[in-house]
């Protein structure tokens, strides 16, 4: 007996050491399964956090030039209304003097007429 059990034994623990190894196997594939995953994730943290900085650096200039943008058409606004006063400004002295042109016009048909009358009357 001591022979079949020592044949036993040894079939026994070689079929334990074959499962520890298989074991072991599939651990150490998991593990190495979770370090690629593990490097991946984290290059695609870092190109993610590297997105996030384009994008705020983009917002920011965006930003710049939507205040620029305003500003320029708060000064434009500005400008047009200054020259809408100046349209009307002028408008009024058009019409400011061609009243004096009909009147002044109106004056010399006058003198005009006067001195016709004189020189017939002569």
């Amino acid at each position: 007996m001591t022979e079949k059990a020592a044949n036993s034994d040894t079939i026994l623990e070689n079929g334990m050491e074959a499962q520890v190894i298989d074991v072991q196997r599939d651990a150490n594939r998991q593990i190495s399964d979770y370090k690629f995953k593990l490097t991946k994730t984290e290059q695609e943290i870092t190109a993610l956090e590297q997105n996030i900085i384009r994008l705020e650096s983009q917002v920011l200039r965006y930003k710049t030039a939507a205040e620029n943008a305003e500003k320029v058409e708060d000064e434009l606004k500005a400008e047009k209304r200054k020259l809408q006063r100046e349209v009307r400004s002028a408008l009024d002295k058009i019409e400011e003097l061609e009243m004096s042109n009909t009147h002044l016009s109106k004056r010399l048909e006058k003198m005009k007429a006067n001195r016709s009358a004189l020189l017939s009357q002569q």
